[in-house]
């Protein structure tokens, strides 16, 4: 078994790693943090990584809290606040630059054609988290239909999600499904 130096350093590789290719937020990073996380490192089950996205989406805060969780389950307090840091601090400091670059070349055609083609990009990472997490969630057809049926009450009403993943939780609490 590895030690808690070795498990700490790998989560501020893999967060630091994850950070600059977090287009569009955290969530477009997420199959590759389940990857990571549980085929790669096995630091939990799919079931695992699936209730700690599910937390961190239903908690109110950054949409990166996934990242505090996976280190909080690997390795603690001091896990949760490497994860965090590795998950914040490259990023930060890459968008500053690119801020400083971009702004400066206002009106650059290149500018135009990277923002074109990073939007695509960003549609793609965040439609395969989409696809991860249905597969790791939907265990038989009944998961599959309240997952549907989530996704279609969050996309075409007004109506709070939280409340369609509340009456989930209420049917699998009372055994209904």
């Amino acid at each position: 078994m590895k030690d808690s130096t070795d498990v700490l350093w790998s989560l501020v590789w893999q967060f630091g790693a994850l950070s600059l290719l977090a287009f569009g937020g955290a969530n477009a990073i997420i199959p590759e943090m389940h990857r990571q996380a549980v085929e790669v490192h096995h630091w939990m089950s799919d079931a695992d990584f699936t209730a700690l996205f599910a937390i961190s989406q239903a908690a109110p805060g950054p949409n990166f809290m996934i990242s505090t969780l996976v280190g909080w389950k690997v390795a603690g307090l001091p896990g949760a606040l490497l994860a965090t840091a590795a998950m914040c601090l490259p990023s930060c400091l890459l968008a500053y630059g690119v801020a400083r670059v971009w702004d400066r070349f206002r009106d650059a055609p290149w500018r135009r054609a990277v923002a074109a083609g990073l939007a695509p990009v960003t549609v793609g990472l965040v439609a395969a988290t989409f696809w991860l997490l249905v597969r790791a969630a939907d265990q038989d057809a009944r998961l599959a239909i309240i997952t549907a049926a989530t996704a279609a009450i969050a996309y075409f009403t007004k109506l709070n999600p939280l409340w369609a993943l509340g009456a989930a939780a209420a049917a699998g609490l009372l055994d209904i499904v």
